[in-house]
């Protein structure tokens, strides 16, 4: 149950038939009374903040309320069969930057993170039967934790790398307060209770996840992750982790695959353009790569 991890991205949401991001954008705007704004190439969590900003001038509008209507509008997303497969993985550790509980099949009775937090997703976890989901951009049960704009961003990142790199302040006596780099160092209190722990301790598969250069907290975890590894030499970082694509994305975003494997991430291209047969194909290919009795 602890060779490897799983972090999955909204692709498998797409799957089940509903509301997509393109119609959500244009469903805020309508309410909001922005439609003028136009999307363009503008990195999406600086759409979100231009539609805040533009939304408070109009009607002082609160933001949990807009996030109260994003997280009942993603809370619709059916969960589907690669959910059902996934569940089934012999893996305790699921990471996944959505909001909704597809992957869980039900809304999640424990929270059994160390740190109860109301904005950022540093301990943020969930017990479900024999699995632990860790929704590191928050989740629908806590709306203001949703993180999508440029200022929740940031506000992630600091919280991650003080965690990692600068060493903790919370006042929970169950949270060890020492930076996970030392602790990784001197091999010393290992214990998980962080999802960043898993980063640099168990392999994690990457599969539905775009990984855009807007993820500026999973582009810092993976870039400062391999220069502890290469430039300081790092020999506690053995784990591997693994990127899954199509194999036309892996032609027309060759900047992203480059970026990624200077990192230290292995991409596996999976040609077949059917998205369920897609993650069908590439949960195989964990089950093949850990020797792990197929799943009936």
């Amino acid at each position: 149950m602890d060779k490897f991890s799983l972090l999955v991205g909204n692709d498998i949401n797409n799957i089940s038939p509903g509301i997509s991001w393109s119609d959500l954008l244009t469903n805020i705007k309508i309410k909001y009374h922005v439609t003028a704004l136009e999307n363009g190439q503008k990195p999406f969590p600086m759409l979100y903040e231009e539609i805040f900003l533009n939304a408070i001038k109009i009607q002082h509008l609160n933001e949990k309320e807009l996030k109260t209507y994003i997280s009942d509008s993603v809370s619709q997303i059916k969960q589907n069969e690669i959910h059902e497969l996934i569940r089934a993985l012999p893996t305790k550790n699921i990471i996944t930057t959505n909001y909704e509980f597809s992957l869980e099949g039900s809304i999640p009775k424990n929270n059994t993170s160390l740190v109860r937090e109301t904005t950022y997703s540093v301990f943020r976890r969930h017990e479900t039967n024999d699995k632990t989901y860790w929704h590191i951009h928050g989740d629908c049960d806590s709306p203001n934790s949703i993180n999508l704009g440029y200022e929740h961003y940031c506000g992630q990142l600091q919280k991650m790398r003080d965690y990692v790199v600068n060493g903790t302040n919370y006042t929970s006596d169950t949270v060890f307060k020492a930076a996970l780099i030392k602790r990784l160092k001197q091999k010393k209190n290992l214990q998980l209770q962080s999802w960043i722990d898993l980063f640099f301790t168990q392999d994690i598969h990457i599969l539905g996840l775009s990984l855009d250069f807007v993820e500026i907290d999973l582009w810092w975890l993976l870039t400062y992750r391999a220069r502890n590894k290469f430039y300081k030499k790092s020999n506690f970082i053995q784990n591997k982790l693994f990127y899954y694509t199509t194999k036309k994305w892996h032609q027309i975003a060759v900047d992203k695959m480059q970026l990624l494997g200077a990192n230290d991430v292995e991409i596996i291209v999976i040609d077949e353009s059917d998205k369920t047969k897609y993650y069908k194909r590439i949960l195989k290919e964990i089950y093949n790569r850990y020797q792990l009795p197929a799943h009936k």
